[in-house]
């Protein structure tokens, strides 16, 4: 028998400084080599000014647990909070202690925010319907914990990933795949959704899926049928192949249900769904899945640049010089200026302690049910989502 690996990089890697771009190691060889130490000032940011396209902030934990124990001061806007432009983390330090970081430090950033950003867009398409993550099996196993947290940071209601869950202390919500129906077999839906009832624990809806073999009208009815009061809702989670007018699909199954006395019977949507098919169908669906629109996310481009040494403004070429402090004022506007100048009359500083000398300052909330708070708050301040995306 062979003798495979998956290709994870390991936690004690990353913490290595491992993890990180050839460059960065050649960097720290030669600053050693030439006895050079530089304390440095370096921010990461996507956008030097505002542009009026908010993103919503994720990963700042993992960021933590990456820059703890060096000697290093770090500053941070807390996790959940919506960013315009400007520095969303500052370093201070030995240049040399955090160089082989960077890379690390920026991919877990990155793509925890991009996904955090799409999840929020989602939560605003249909703020007012339960929302699942279902997307983890569109990413590597390695990273899910990642895309379950960030879709709660931006408001989802659940997530679909069992060892995600183990991961973040938040139980994984589902019921069952097109794969149980079909291993019971056509003709043979109400043995599988009966099964389903008996085998499962009374923490679990029965939500039954219903457009396996035969159309969702009828499928429908026979779950409801089958289960009596016990069924809590339908799912369709119908192809896109078969879909044709998936308003038109819902509003039926939904109308039948009723004319038959099942009007508790929620009906519950996913498949491919996004931004646009949410605002389209939240009218008429009691809930969604969402997947691919969440969990494939663009990363949010973040770069990380020293903007002083030992004491001196500097920045590369087309990058702005001098530490710099971000502001949220009080009718939602995002405001970047340089640490000394004067700040909004009405500007909250953005930036807070979150590092000092290595140890990760306790009164930074960290948590995911502050972020969670904090994304729901912002949001709503900044306008967030007011243009339709895809």
């Amino acid at each position: 028998m062979r003798d495979l690996e998956l290709d994870i990089i390991s936690p004690e890697t990353i913490h290595s400084g491992r993890a990180t771009d050839a460059y960065f190691e050649r960097t720290d060889a030669t600053l050693a080599h030439a006895d050079r130490t530089p304390q440095v000032v370096a921010e990461v940011t996507a956008d030097q000014f505002p542009t009026g396209e908010f993103e919503l902030l994720a990963g700042v934990k993992d960021a933590a647990a990456l820059l703890a124990d060096h000697a290093v001061d770090v500053d941070a806007i807390p996790p959940g909070r919506c960013f315009d432009g400007g520095p969303v983390m500052r370093i201070s330090g030995p240049y040399r202690d955090f160089a082989r970081l960077e890379t690390a430090l920026l991919g877990l950033l990155s793509h925890a925010s991009g996904i955090a950003t799409a999840a929020r867009r989602v939560r605003e398409a249909a703020p007012d319907s339960p929302v699942l993550s279902f997307g983890a099996r569109h990413v590597h196993p390695s990273i899910a914990a990642v895309v379950e947290r960030s879709a709660l940071v931006a408001g989802l209601d659940g997530f679909s990933h069992v060892a995600a869950g183990d991961q973040i202390d938040r139980a994984a919500s589902g019921t069952m795949p097109h794969a149980l129906l079909l291993c019971f077999g056509r003709g043979e839906q109400e043995a599988a959704w009966q099964a389903f009832d008996a085998a499962v624990g009374d923490d679990t809806q029965r939500i039954a899926l219903c457009d396996t073999f035969s159309d969702e009208v009828d499928e429908s009815l026979r779950a409801a049928d089958a289960l009596g009061d016990a069924l809590d809702g339908v799912r369709l989670d119908t192809t896109g192949s078969r879909r044709g007018d998936f308003r038109h699909i819902i509003r039926e199954v939904r109308w039948e249900l009723d004319a038959a006395g099942h009007e508790d019977v929620d009906v519950f949507v996913s498949g491919g769904l996004g931004v646009h098919d949410l605002r389209e169908l939240r009218d008429v669906a009691d809930g969604f899945g969402v997947g691919s629109a969440i969990s494939n996310a663009n990363p949010v481009d973040f770069a990380l640049d020293i903007v002083a040494i030992d004491g001196e403004a500097v920045s590369k070429r087309g990058k702005l010089s001098g530490v710099k402090s971000v502001y949220r004022t009080a009718a939602g506007g995002h405001h970047v200026g340089h640490r000394d100048s004067e700040p909004p009359a009405d500007g909250e500083p953005l930036l807070e302690p979150l590092i000092r000398d290595g140890d990760v300052v306790d009164e930074f909330d960290l948590s995911l049910s502050g972020a969670t708070k904090r994304a729901a708050r912002d949001a709503s301040l900044v306008g967030f989502g007011g243009t339709d995306r895809v």
